[in-house]
């Protein structure tokens, strides 16, 4: 739907230029969403998908653990998009405080992002609604080291700043101005929590991620956090029990239409266009991620019967392989830690493990030597290729 533009423009001045910064219009849209025809199938189909990924704790044994290691994908998908290089592999590694093979900076990027997201989460936890207050807390943990870590974390942005360009004047876009970034997030706010907008949880965090996402009211960490909000939004909303939608890679597999269609709903009020691609990326990434829990299931349980076939020294070998699910890239410490076992026992179960093709040593040393799960970092690792 064509509704014109979403917002107004406003005189800022942005390194010394003078610019029209763009402010956009408080949620709901007006007129309100259409959500006629295909697009209410599309709607339900992707409630549907939530709903099944929401009910995987029933085919996980241990949920927890499958959360642990997704949600360590999703930081490094979300902080490629913003141009670091790092794997899951580097950042469990980092984890062990081994050193990582890429730049320092991004993997602490990327373990930032897990650092704000648990945050996050306990603080739900404990009661504190989705607000300001909360995203300035992640934000602050978000950039709390490596790069932006001088762009005043946790702090709404006293400068203007602008996106794309060489410089303010030629900016593919241009944020509100600074006095208006609060009364922006406080309408946000207010809507995110507003019950008589009664929109169906998925569309408030469509509406809430782009709204954020043009408001820009952090120097740096915008895009990180913006996605992050989606996952909150959805929890609050009672629409997942755990934070396991993240759609990070459908939006780095679909970089240029998702920002055009950002464009498209500040210019032209265009938000039906943005919701018809949500959705179908709700419904994609949701399907995907049962289907990944489903593949991990089978993958247990094939290689614990190739231990028990193993016979003698199967219990303890079945240990160590209950910590590489837990983590599957870890060093001999934690295994004799995590499976309770001492260490000479814990490695030579580990080397049955390599023996039968389930762990491969990553280092190549005699000492400090580092166990990977290949099969099911492989599974977590598709698509999450540096760009």
């Amino acid at each position: 739907m064509h509704r014109d533009s979403n917002g107004h423009y406003a005189a800022s001045l942005a390194g010394g230029e003078a610019v029209r910064a763009f402010v956009p219009a408080p949620l709901p849209p007006v007129p309100p969403l259409d959500l006629s025809g295909s697009r209410q199938a599309d709607l339900e189909r992707a409630t549907l998908a939530l709903g099944r990924l929401d009910s995987i704790g029933l085919l996980l044994p241990d949920p927890h653990r499958f959360l642990y290691a997704y949600v360590r994908r999703e930081a490094v998908l979300s902080s490629q998009i913003e141009g670091t290089q790092s794997s899951l592999s580097d950042l469990l590694l980092f984890e062990l405080e081994e050193q990582p093979g890429v730049p320092f900076d991004d993997v602490v990027e990327v373990s930032n992002y897990v650092a704000a997201l648990e945050h996050g989460m306990a603080r739900l936890r404990e009661g504190l609604p989705l607000c300001n207050r909360l995203l300035r807390e992640m934000h602050a943990r978000l950039m709390a080291r490596g790069r932006g870590s001088d762009q005043a974390p946790g702090e709404f942005r006293r400068t203007q700043n602008w996106i794309g360009g060489t410089r303010p004047g030629n900016a593919r876009f241009v944020p509100p101005p600074t006095q208006e970034v609060e009364p922006c997030m406080g309408a946000l706010e207010a809507f995110i929590h507003d019950a008589s907008a009664a929109l169906p949880v998925i569309l408030k965090a469509a509406l809430a991620h782009v709204q954020f996402e043009t408001i820009h009211p952090f120097l740096d960490g915008n895009g990180r956090l913006g996605r992050l909000l989606i996952a909150m939004v959805l929890h609050e909303g009672g629409a997942l029990t755990q934070p396991l939608l993240y759609l990070s890679l459908y939006f780095k597999q679909h970089r240029q239409v998702y920002y055009d269609l950002l464009d498209r709903v500040r210019t032209d009020g265009d938000w039906e266009a943005w919701i018809d691609f949500f959705l179908e990326g709700v419904e994609q990434t949701a399907n995907s991620a049962v289907q990944t829990a489903r593949r991990l299931v089978d993958l247990f349980q094939q290689d614990t019967r190739r231990v028990q076939a193993g016979g003698r020294g199967a219990a303890n070998t079945l240990r160590v392989l209950d910590a590489l699910r837990q983590r599957p890239l870890c060093n001999l410490a934690h295994v004799s830690s995590s499976a309770g076992i001492s260490f000479p026992t814990a490695s030579r179960a580990m080397l049955a493990l390599v023996e039968l093709g389930i762990a491969r040593e990553l280092t190549g040393q005699r000492r400090n030597r580092v166990f990977v799960y290949d099969a099911y970092l492989g599974i977590l690792n598709e698509g999450g290729e540096a760009l």
